[in-house]
């Protein structure tokens, strides 16, 4: 019997992150599962993160599979949780793998970090020995997939978060943040984020300042940062390029006033200040000095909505690109496995959704946008993935040297019409 791919977990939209933590896997645990589930027949690999746990196998004994999987899950999480569990299996668990990698799963949709924690988990499982020839070449395609997507669509190049919606903004002010000095004031969550998002644009230097000195070391620490006391903050103005603001400030740090008194020092270069708290620290009439720019978070609020309709448009792309991905697959794995009518029949389906797909858009003409045509492209794939799920799994099921193969096959070009085109079936000899 052929292996089938099985996909058991919970996510940031399924299950809360208190169930989510009690999934979390220890070195020694995961370890430990890969040992006892990756075993003989069975390819086992752990995808762990913040906001999602899963648990990929691929298997002959499908079903068996993902009842042992959903039960090694319910004892880390309690039986309690089982209604925070989904399960795919076959094309579905691919198509969910695929979509996965390529971050259209994600909280953030286009976050990079997600293919490279995939990545991660595939390595920790060829150290185990617990992924070898077929779950080796599902990844293989799903890495080459999201990749695809990256090179092809825009889906990752669009802010979305408060913190680097900031840092595209300053980016664009300065045409580039490389070699740039930053001062962030306050020491939170939003500080650690744009801190982490300007060192990733190329920033030189980051200073950090906190009234609570001993948060701004210790964030300092974490962000390879200089921690500076509170009381050096303007004599830090007067040399940094960019000033972010996070603190929980009842007034205003920055006025007009004492901004205006360290411009002169700044000898007319132009200063970025850009406000994420509420209240706010910065003054609104500081935007009104000659070479400060300063923005509060309703400017920010317009970048993130405005990036997060572009990702929708690039998101229908990527979907398109998946659905392709996954269809090439089966496709491919369809001949590897001597069963070259599934390869055909696919083939014909494909052509079939994307000539209707076409024809669709085409007759809709402009009523349709960009976004909603690559809706119907991708609609039209994931038909022909369901609908041929079924007769494919039963193909791959039968004994490949006995007579129910060649049977099933000849019936199914028959049913097809797929001799009509000249393709040689399961019991064709060359």
């Amino acid at each position: 019997m052929s292996a089938e791919l099985v996909c058991v977990g919970l996510s940031h939209k399924t299950a809360p992150v208190d169930l989510r933590e009690r999934l979390v896997l220890s070195d020694a645990a995961l370890a430990e599962l890969h040992g006892r589930l990756g075993q003989g027949d069975t390819e086992l690999m752990v995808l762990s993160t913040c906001n999602r746990v899963e648990l990929y196998a691929s298997s002959p004994l499908g079903a068996e599979v993902a009842a042992r999987l959903r039960e090694e899950a319910m004892g880390l999480i309690g039986t309690d949780a089982g209604e925070y569990l989904y399960e795919h299996r076959g094309e579905a668990a691919l198509v969910h793998l695929f979509r996965v990698t390529a971050s259209l799963d994600s909280m953030v949709v286009g976050e990079p970090q997600i293919l490279g924690q995939m990545k991660d988990a595939f390595e920790t499982a060829q150290i185990h020995g617990s992924v070898r020839a077929e779950l080796g070449k599902v990844c293989a395609a799903a890495f080459g997939s999201a990749k695809r997507v990256r090179s092809e669509t825009g889906i990752g190049r669009s802010a979305t978060s408060m913190a680097s919606a900031a840092v595209q903004l300053a980016s664009k002010i300065f045409g580039g943040l490389t070699g740039k000095s930053v001062l962030l004031v306050g020491a939170g969550e939003m500080a650690e984020l744009a801190g982490r998002h300007l060192a990733q644009a190329g920033a030189r230097d980051i200073t950090l300042t906190n009234r609570t000195y001993a948060r701004a070391e210790a964030l300092a620490a974490e962000l390879a940062a200089t921690a500076v006391p509170f009381e050096d903050l303007f004599t830090q103005l007067a040399r940094v390029d960019v000033v972010v603001c996070t603190t929980a400030s009842p007034t205003h740090i920055f006025t007009r006033e004492n901004v205006q008194a360290v411009l002169k020092a700044r000898k007319h270069r132009p200063l970025f200040m850009v406000d994420l708290a509420v209240p706010r620290d910065i003054a609104p009439a500081v935007n009104t000095l000659e070479g400060v720019y300063a923005y509060d978070v309703d400017d920010i609020q317009k970048v993130v909505a405005e990036n997060a309709a572009t990702r929708s448009q690039e998101a229908a792309k990527a979907e398109v690109i998946v659905a392709e991905e996954v269809a090439r697959f089966v496709k491919t794995r369809a001949v590897r496995e001597g069963v070259p009518v599934l390869a055909q029949l696919r083939q014909r389906a494909e052509q079939i959704a994307r000539a209707e797909a076409e024809k669709t858009v085409t007759a809709l003409g402009d009523a349709l946008t960009e976004k909603q045509k690559r809706s119907v492209e991708a609609m039209a794939f994931a038909i022909v993935n369901k609908l041929l799920h079924q007769p494919t799994a039963k193909l791959r099921a039968v004994n490949s040297d006995g007579d129910d193969r060649a049977r099933l096959s000849d019936a199914t070009a028959e049913l097809f019409g797929l001799g009509e085109i000249g393709v040689k079936t399961g019991s064709d000899k060359a």
